[in-house]
């Protein structure tokens, strides 16, 4: 916002009469096309894409392929990767602006309308993992999934983007700084989704072993996709990245399930950005946790009254055998 504020007031300065200009004759079209496009790349990606609108000479520029390049790098440094990657398709022009539609907003999180047709489940997902902290990169990969073997399909849904060995930051890490951007895409639709919250919606310290754990958790529906970063904050080493699905009982779902939610998450339409939208993610996190622990709660009294009733039957049939054994 405070680029778009930046050159805004460069587009006043340049019509005003102090710079030379007749503001009632010089509109910004008349500016340099060099200029424009160096002004246009202070934007961010939601006003470039609003000012594409605005007038088919801004669309060409606003369209221009190195402009969304830069700011997809610049939001996610691992997206360098996707181009390299031999298993992405449609990698061309227009990749980076789609990337950016596709990914930049969070994904609708209501469940899709009965009798809505299923979308078929990607045989491969590609992961583009970049973790900050304090707005310094910190870790950066791209990691390839098979998501059609049996295996996969049949085990708990998991993707680690970061092996036992882990990493050491250059200094202490406050967990509640850190940024993850985790994007799901499928090489065969070139469709993506953002299976991140951004900033953590939880932050859980384990007093025994020191490690903590940050949750960056996006609900869709009645599952939540659960990206969680565990660290030692004292030594600023990060063990695990991992990404998960959980379902609403706290329980973990399984490869073909959390296959069919993530894509139906990239075939819904996307929601909110910004701040906002954040806030947004970690309300709605806090509502399915609130909600798991009333199922458990619920779950345990259920439990509870069929052992009472399982103990009150044994007891009468034991009452009713001694009973048998006193009437002989």
């Amino acid at each position: 916002m405070a680029a778009s504020s930046q050159t805004e007031e460069s587009m006043m300065n340049y019509d005003s009469p102090a710079c030379g200009g007749d503001a009632a004759d010089t509109v910004i079209e008349d500016l340099p096309t060099d200029v424009l496009s160096l002004m246009l790349r202070r934007l961010d990606g939601a006003s470039l894409a609003a000012l594409g609108c605005a007038s088919s000479s801004f669309h060409d520029l606003a369209t221009d392929p190195d402009t969304w390049r830069g700011l997809c790098l610049a939001l996610w440094p691992s997206v360098a990767g996707l181009l390299d990657n031999s298993c992405c398709r449609g990698t061309g022009d227009g990749f980076h602006r789609a990337l950016f539609a596709d990914a930049f907003p969070f994904p609708a999180t209501t469940a899709a309308a009965p009798g809505t047709v299923a979308p078929a489940l990607p045989s491969r997902l590609v992961s583009a993992v970049d973790l900050h902290h304090k707005g310094v990169c910190i870790m950066s990969r791209v990691v390839e999934t098979d998501a059609s073997s049996a295996w996969f399909l049949g085990s708990p849904f998991r993707v680690d983007a970061l092996l036992q060995e882990g990493f050491s930051a250059a200094s202490s890490i406050t967990p509640a700084e850190l940024t993850l951007s985790w994007l799901l895409l499928d090489p065969t639709s070139g469709r993506v989704v953002n299976a991140s919250s951004r900033r953590p919606v939880s932050v859980d310290r384990s007093w025994l072993t020191g490690e903590t754990v940050a949750r960056f958790t996006v609900v869709l529906g009645g599952v939540a996709l659960d990206a969680a970063v565990t660290c030692d904050d004292r030594f600023g080493h990060v063990r695990e990245v991992s990404l998960c699905v959980e379902d609403g009982d706290g329980g973990g779902v399984s490869g073909r399930d959390g296959l069919a939610a993530i894509a139906a998450a990239m075939a819904a339409p996307r929601q909110g950005r910004g701040a906002e939208a954040e806030a947004q993610a970690a309300r709605q996190y806090g509502e399915f946790v609130k909600g798991k622990s009333a199922r458990k709660e619920w779950k345990a009294r259920r439990e509870g009254l069929v052992d009472l009733c399982c103990s009150g039957v044994g007891a009468a049939a034991f009452v009713g055998f001694l009973v048998m054994l006193t009437c002989r």
